[in-house]
Order: structure tokens, then sequence, then C-alpha cells
């Protein structure tokens, strides 16, 4: 399918990244020895039609991720201004904090719309350096509460920010469902449980022809001596047993991506064959999907 916009996952990784800082455990030292380097959940849209490109989350990679987004796009050459439109879901660490890229140290750049919930447009306004970069104009926060209808970031793409529960310290958590012309892909990194209110899930993939789903933890082996039950994400077995009869009908529309720098799915070929083999997907950097 061609659609007019192209949609980029940029990175896979939680917020830390692969390998993760302090993690002497074989998952980290097996891809420092490799060089193997896994950014975090990041997605990139580009508009065939203007060569506008949008930015959904700015984690602490996100000077390597654009490198990147502009490498798949052929966007170079566009200075202060890497990017014509941010979306941020939430204030912890992986989703925002790279906003500081874009201040006076770094890109400067000059107006940049960051489209963020009323909440998380607080926390940035309150709290330094983010505060700077209001201050000097080079973020321009939009607000959009959730529930409240699409806003178009840019000509021709529409987008729903819908309240999802997490940790909520600093800010609120959305997901975001992206509509192009032609598809519809939903945004959801970070959730408690499927269970918090009921019928959750399903009515986040209304509409949906992808959906990329909470994989922090794949059914916590990777948590020796804690439980499962205990964390607050979803882990990938429950997602797959949940929606195993659309897996059949649909083979990979429902994509898991966010992985803590532990999960089975980055090391063990074994666990990516059994989710692959029930008809779901797991993301990977680079992967692209026409709106």
């Amino acid at each position: 399918m061609q659609g007019r916009f192209d949609l980029y996952v940029l990175g896979s990784a939680q917020d830390g990244g692969l390998p993760h800082v302090g993690c002497e455990k074989p998952c980290c030292v097996d891809a420092r020895a490799t060089g193997r380097v896994e950014t975090p959940a990041c997605l990139g849209i580009h508009d065939r039609a203007s060569g506008k490109l949008v930015l959904i989350e700015a984690t602490p990679e996100v000077g390597s991720q654009l490198a990147r987004f502009h490498q798949c796009t052929g966007a170079r050459g566009r200075g202060r201004q890497p990017v014509d439109a941010v979306l941020i879901t939430h204030a912890h660490m992986g989703h925002y904090v790279g906003l500081v890229q874009f201040g006076l140290e770094a890109a400067s750049t000059r107006g940049l719309p960051t489209h963020v919930t009323p909440r998380m447009a607080g926390f940035l306004r309150e709290n330094g350096p983010w505060s700077q970069l209001v201050e000097l104009g080079q973020l321009e926060l939009i607000e959009h509460p959730p529930g409240e209808g699409r806003f178009a970031p840019i000509e021709g793409l529409e987008v729903e920010a819908i309240a999802v529960p997490h940790r909520d310290e600093f800010s609120d958590t959305v997901a975001f469902r992206i509509h192009g012309p032609e598809q519809t892909v939903l945004f959801c990194p970070d959730i408690d449980r499927w269970t918090v209110r009921e019928g959750l899930l399903e009515s986040l993939l209304e509409g949906v022809d992808v959906a990329y789903l909470d994989g922090t933890f794949y059914d916590g082996r990777e948590l020796p001596g804690r439980r499962i039950e205990d964390i607050p994400h979803p882990p990938i077995v429950d997602t797959m047993d949940r929606l195993a009869d659309d897996a059949k009908v649909r083979p990979g529309r429902i994509r898991f991506l966010h992985f803590n720098h532990s999960n089975p799915v980055y090391t063990d070929e074994a666990v990516v064959a059994e989710v692959e083999g029930r008809g779901f997907g797991i993301a990977r950097t680079g992967e692209k999907v026409a709106l």
C-alpha cells in the first residue's frame, strides 16, 4: 500500500536503551562487545508531498535518531529546524528529555511546534531546563486535552491523544492514534495494565491498521526475584493471549516495542520465533509503514 505519509520506527527500546547504563548482565555486556545499540522507542513521519517531518517522542538519543530519520527521507540541510513538529506522550526520561537538544546550546530551534497535553505543557513551562526553551521561543507548546478529538500537526495528518493509565508523577500519559489517508497507526509505548479499564485494549485498537504496543517485558523472566504482576506494564505474553484471535486474522497488525534492555526479544531467537509464529510482530528500527 502506497500512502502520502511514511512512518518510520526510529527506536524500539525502553527509556534507557541497550546497552543500559550500569547493567553488567549478559544482555548489555554482549551488546557492548558487539557494538549493538538499540535506542528508545520513537517514531518519525515523513510527508512525501511537502517534505515535512514529524517526530513522535524526543528521546535521550534524539540526535542519532534524527540523523537516521533524515537519511531515510533524504531530508538534509534542514539546519535549526530538524523537524516540523514534535509529539510527546508523557514525562518519563525516554520520551521527552531530548527536547534539550532543541535548545540554545544545540539546534536552537525557532518556535518548534510541540504537541503535548495541558499537564505536560505545565511541567515543561515550570521546570528547567525545558522552561528556558519555552521562554526563549525555541519550543511552541500546543496543548491537546486527551479525548477531545483530532489535531493536525501537519496538513493532511490527523492525530488523537488518548489518555492511558501509567505512572503519572510529572504529567499524564497518552497514546497516539495517527490517521493518514490510507492507514491508521496506534502508538502506545507505555501503559500500566489492560485491565485497569474494561474494554481499554479493544477501544485503543478500534479502526487501527497497525498497532505499536507496550512490549517492555516478555513474561517476567527478565526480573528474577520479582513478580510480573507487580510491574506496571502488560507482559507480551498477556497481550498475545488477549489478541490471539486478532493475530490469526490479521497477522503482523500488532507490533511490540519499548523493550526493556533485558527483554529476551533482543537476545533469544526462540522467543522471537514464538512471538512471530503467533502472528505478532517485533518492531525493528528502520521499519516503515505507509500511511
